[in-house]
C-alpha cells in the first residue's frame, strides 16, 4: 500500500511539473475580479482613508519561454479616497504591459512590473457631484504584483495575485494639487490556455 502511494504522489508531481511549464508562443487569458483599496498621495492627505471597491477585466499573457512572459489586458480600476463620510471615485480603463517573470520548480510562480496607462471613465463624489472635467483624462502609472497559479489542467488553471498600481501622473488636469493615484488589489481570476 505504501509503495502504491508513493508511486501515486510521484506520478502526480511529474504531471504537475510538466504542467506547469509553458512554451514560447502560449497565449494565456485571465479574466479576474478583485477586492480593491485606494487613496491618493502627495501633499494635504494626512486625513484621508482607504476607499474600498470592486476591479474586473481581463488580463493577456504572451510567453517569450517557460521564464518569461508579456501581460497585457483592459482591467476596470476603481480609485480613489475617502474623508470621514465623503467620497471621491475616480474609475479607469487600464491597460498594462508588464514583464512577467515566472519562477519557481514548476513555474507556479508570478513576478510582475512595468507601466500601465488608464483612460477616465468616470469621476463622481458621494453627494453625486461629477469632477470628471477637473480629472486627467489619462493615468500613467507603474504597476508591481505577484501571484500564484493553481493547474486544474494543462488548458484550464485559477490565478491568486496582489497587484500595486502607483498613479505617476497628477489626477487634477490644471495640475494645482500634487495629488495621484495609490492603488491595490486581490484578484482571482480563470486561466485559459488558447494555444492548445
Amino acid at each position: 500500500m505504501k509503495k502504491m502511494y508513493v508511486l501515486a504522489v510521484a506520478l502526480f508531481t511529474a504531471v504537475s511539473v510538466q504542467a506547469q511549464e509553458r512554451e514560447k508562443g502560449t497565449i494565456e487569458l485571465t479574466p479576474f475580479v478583485g477586492y480593491a483599496s485606494s487613496n491618493y498621495y502627495g501633499t494635504n492627505v494626512e486625513n484621508n482613508e482607504f476607499l474600498s471597491s470592486v476591479d474586473f477585466g481581463v488580463k493577456a499573457y504572451y510567453y517569450f519561454n517557460d521564464r518569461w512572459s508579456i501581460k497585457s489586458g483592459l482591467e476596470y480600476l476603481a480609485m480613489g479616497t475617502a474623508i470621514g463620510s465623503y467620497e471621491e471615485k475616480i474609475n479607469y480603463l487600464t491597460i498594462p504591459v508588464n514583464a512577467n517573470w515566472h519562477f519557481g520548480s514548476t513555474r507556479k510562480w508570478n513576478l510582475n512590473f512595468g507601466p500601465s496607462i488608464g483612460f477616465l471613465m468616470s469621476a463622481e463624489d458621494s453627494e453625486g457631484y461629477d469632477f470628471k472635467d477637473a480629472v486627467n483624462s489619462t493615468q500613467i502609472g507603474f504597476n508591481i504584483g505577484i501571484g500564484y497559479k493553481i493547474e486544474i489542467n494543462e488548458n484550464f488553471g485559477i490565478l491568486i495575485d496582489y497587484q500595486s498600481t502607483t498613479g505617476l501622473s497628477k489626477i487634477d488636469k490644471e495640475g494645482e494639487l500634487d495629488l495621484k493615484n495609490a492603488h491595490g488589489v486581490f484578484n482571482i481570476g480563470a486561466v485559459i490556455n488558447l494555444t492548445k
